[in-house]
């Protein structure tokens, strides 16, 4: 790539590049922190039934890192925007069928992607009600409550991102600042006032059976919706200055970086609530912070986790609404979705479908919304791609892969086998809707290729 890709827009219906490497470690990481650990840390404690539930932190750190170098290789190798679209349509497009599954990836993600966006919201919502109890009141419960607070939020960063994406960009690096000083605030905190008495194991012990691993299925799935984002960059390859480094030291160095925020937090939180208390909490870094400094502190620290959840929607929205419009550009989604805005070079129609759903989504149960998100797009995105990277090295001596990963096959065979027991341990209604958006995905392209 040279230096012209930094210089205005070029062509009538390409998208500007701008983003550089410090832009696309803070979207990344924008996008993984967010408000994730703030609202999962119960029901990933919950899901093993203790504080050795931080194994699967760890397991699902590694199936990320893994996965990552999966990611590193495809983005740097096929820098374009759309993400996993892309490398599907790049790499499958020349078979017979290899249209199906960029359609179904673009048809699954439109609801996963918009289920993540919403858990978002909705979280933040919690933290929101703690800070400002009487906005309870104000929304009768029956016609929505506060959710609908949640959903305007949804319309006003969709609004935000309307335009040009260099100021994108420089407003993702402060955004992000803002949620660095989140986390580092609990884990100072954390630190200064560890109990490791509270570190107890469950009186009953711990058990290595089938119900053990049924239990780490389930909290790895919430860990990994903590640890999406770590790819955010690819949906945005072609903005990216540089793509084939930029985008594999985005990724690699957000993962590291946010893995280890991720289980120093987790640690520092249980080290101060008893792990039985914050299992059940709704806002439990507001009951830490609470707990150690009083209710002022509390709300401080809410209005820090707000700023974090924003950036994270903010981060989001940004390279979500990438996907669609890439694929509406090759003619493999519908056209309108393809739209530009005439001068700030944004996929309007694009933002305005994600915005509609998330808001949509918005009103359902947080777990519910979790859970959705990642097993939805499991099979077609993770596993997908993967298999897709080695039919690449394969049969396309063609293409130059300037970014390898190490050890190859070896990390993207532990990603495969991860992602197949996260996928395998889910609620069975988790697999039927999985299955269900698949099932639709495909009369829907039936229905689509049709009239072509």
């Amino acid at each position: 790539m040279n230096g012209s890709l930094t210089g205005p827009d070029t062509r009538e219906g390409e998208l500007p590049r701008g983003l550089g490497f410090w832009q696309a470690v803070s979207l990344n990481v924008a996008n993984m922190v967010g408000i994730g650990p703030f609202i999962t840390i119960p029901a990933f404690i919950a899901a093993m039934g203790g504080p050795h539930a931080v194994i699967a932190w760890l397991v699902a750190a590694v199936l990320v890192i893994c996965d990552g170098l999966v990611w590193s290789e495809l983005g740097a190798a096929l820098p374009g925007s759309g993400g996993t679209y892309h490398f599907l349509r790049e790499i499958f497009g020349r078979y017979r069928w290899g249209r199906l599954l960029p359609f179904l990836f673009i048809w699954q993600f439109l609801v996963s992607g918009a289920l993540e966006m919403a858990s978002g919201y909705i979280g933040g919502l919690q933290y929101l009600e703690y800070a400002l109890p009487q906005i309870t009141s104000l929304i009768p419960h029956r016609v929505g409550g506060t959710r609908w607070v949640a959903a305007i939020a949804v319309a006003i960063v969709t609004l935000v991102l309307c335009q040009n994406i260099r100021r994108l960009g420089w407003l993702s690096i402060a955004l992000c600042a803002g949620t660095i000083v989140t986390v580092l605030t609990v884990i100072v905190a954390g630190i200064a006032n560890f109990d490791s008495s509270l570190l107890t194991l469950p009186a009953e012990g711990v058990t290595i059976n089938a119900q053990f691993a049924k239990g780490l299925g389930a909290a790895m799935l919430i860990a990994v919706y903590d640890y999406l984002g770590y790819f955010n960059i690819c949906h945005l390859g072609d903005e990216v200055i540089h793509p084939a480094k930029t985008i594999p030291r985005a990724i690699l160095i957000s993962v590291a970086l946010v893995a280890s925020i991720y289980l120093t937090m987790n640690i520092a939180i249980i080290g101060v609530i008893p792990w039985q208390e914050a299992m059940v909490s709704k806002n439990v870094a507001a009951l830490f912070m609470e707990r150690l400094y009083g209710r002022p502190a509390a709300v401080a620290l809410t209005a820090l986790i707000l700023w974090t959840s924003m950036a994270c929607m903010f981060a989001i929205t940004l390279g979500y609404s990438r996907i669609p419009y890439a694929a509406a550009r090759q003619g493999d989604f519908f056209s309108i979705f393809g739209v530009l805005h005439s001068s700030g070079r944004f996929p309007v129609v694009s933002l305005a479908a994600l915005g509609g759903l998330t808001a949509l989504f918005c009103f359902f149960d947080l777990a519910a919304v979790i859970n959705a998100a990642v097993a939805v797009r499991i099979l077609i995105q993770f596993v997908g791609q993967i298999v897709g990277l080695h039919i690449l090295r394969t049969t396309r001596p063609d293409v130059v892969l300037p970014f390898r990963m190490w050890l190859y096959p070896f990390p993207s065979l532990v990603a495969l086998g991860g992602w197949l027991f996260v996928f395998a341990t889910a609620d069975p209604w988790v697999l039927l809707s999985s299955l269900g958006v698949l099932g639709s995905g495909c009369v829907a392209f039936i229905l689509w290729r049709r009239p072509q």
